[in-house]
C-alpha cells in the first residue's frame, strides 16, 4: 500500500502543522488582550492632547509655532509607515502597504518627492524592494511599544520638516476597529490642521502661560506629534494580534478539513486495497 502509506504521511504532516497554528492561535489570543488593553488605555490620552494642542496652537496668535503653519507649495512630503516585524497575520500588512503605495504614486505623479520613516520590518523590506527614499527605521519593537524608541526616528521626520526639507508629514497605519476588523488610515500629522480641531470644540479656552508662550507651545507640539505616533503603533500592535489569532484559527480550521479529506481518501483506499485481496484468494481458492 504505497498509496496508503503516502497519505499516512501527508496526514501527519498536516496534523503537525495544525498543533503549531492552534499555538499561535493561542499564543496571539493572550497577547491580544493585552494589545487591546494598551490601545484602548491611549487612545483617550491621544484624543485630549490632540484638542489641547489644537487650542494652544490658536490661543497665542502673536506667536505661531511652525507645524501650524502651512506651506505654499508642497515639493517635498514625509511618510511614516507603521508595519508589524512579522508575519502571519492575514492581510494587515498588505492593506497597509497598498495604501502607502497609491499615495506615492498620486505624489509621484504631482511631481512630489517623498521620504519615509518605516516603523516594523515588513515596512522596511517592501521599501527597499521599491527603492524609496528612506530617511529613518525602527525594526524589533515587540510586545509593548516604547516612546523612547520611538522618538528617534520620529523626530527625523519632525527636524526635517522644522528644516524646511519637507512641507507636509503624513501617517500610514492600521486602526483597530474590532477583533474582525482593521482599517488601514492615512493621516496628515504636519502641518496641524488647528481650526479645524477648534471648531469641533464646544469651548474655546485661553491661557496662562509660564515661563512663556514659545517654549510651553514647542514644548507641546513635539509631545502631541509623539503621541500620535505612539497611539498609531499601539493600534498597529492590537491589529497584528487579532489579525494573527483570526489567521491561525482559520488555518487550524483549513487543517482539519484537510485532515479529515485525507482520512475519508485513506480509509478508502484501505478498503479498495482489502476488496481486492479478498477478490484475489477467493479467485485463487475457486481455481484450486
Amino acid at each position: 500500500m504505497a498509496a496508503g502509506k503516502e497519505i499516512r504521511s501527508k496526514i501527519k504532516s498536516v496534523e503537525n502543522t495544525r498543533k503549531i497554528t492552534r499555538a499561535m492561535e493561542m499564543v496571539a489570543a493572550a497577547k491580544m488582550r493585552k494589545a487591546q488593553d494598551r490601545m484602548r488605555h491611549a487612545r483617550p490620552y491621544a484624543e485630549k492632547i490632540g484638542r489641547v494642542a489644537a487650542h494652544f496652537s490658536q490661543a497665542h496668535p502673536e506667536y505661531r509655532h511652525p507645524f501650524v503653519v502651512s506651506r505654499g507649495t508642497i515639493k517635498r512630503v514625509g511618510l511614516i509607515l507603521v508595519t508589524t516585524d512579522k508575519g502571519l497575520c492575514g492581510g494587515l500588512n498588505t492593506n497597509a502597504l497598498r495604501m502607502a503605495l497609491n499615495q506615492m504614486k498620486t505624489w509621484q505623479d504631482e511631481k512630489i518627492e517623498v521620504d519615509v520613516s518605516v516603523v516594523g520590518n515588513k515596512g522596511l523590506g517592501f521599501m527597499q524592494r521599491l527603492g524609496a527614499n528612506i530617511a529613518s527605521q525602527l525594526t524589533g519593537i515587540g510586545d509593548t511599544p516604547h516612546m523612547e524608541r520611538l522618538i528617534g526616528p520620529v523626530q527625523v521626520m519632525l527636524d526635517a520638516y522644522k528644516e524646511g526639507r519637507i512641507d507636509a508629514l503624513y501617517l500610514v497605519y492600521s486602526k483597530f476597529v474590532s477583533t474582525m476588523k482593521q482599517e488601514p488610515m492615512l493621516t496628515q500629522l504636519l502641518p496641524l490642521n488647528a481650526a479645524e480641531a477648534v471648531e469641533k470644540a464646544e469651548h474655546h479656552w485661553d491661557y496662562i502661560y509660564e515661563p512663556e508662550a514659545k517654549s510651553v507651545v514647542d514644548s507641546l507640539m513635539v509631545r502631541y506629534i509623539e503621541a500620535l505616533i505612539y497611539q498609531a503603533v499601539a493600534e498597529n500592535l492590537a491589529c497584528e494580534q487579532s489579525a494573527r489569532m483570526v489567521a491561525m484559527k482559520a488555518a487550524s480550521d483549513n487543517a482539519k478539513t484537510v485532515v479529515d479529506e485525507l482520512k475519508l481518501v485513506y480509509n478508502k483506499t484501505r478498503q479498495a486495497a482489502i476488496t481486492q485481496e479478498i477478490s484475489e484468494i477467493v479467485a485463487g481458492a475457486s481455481a484450486v
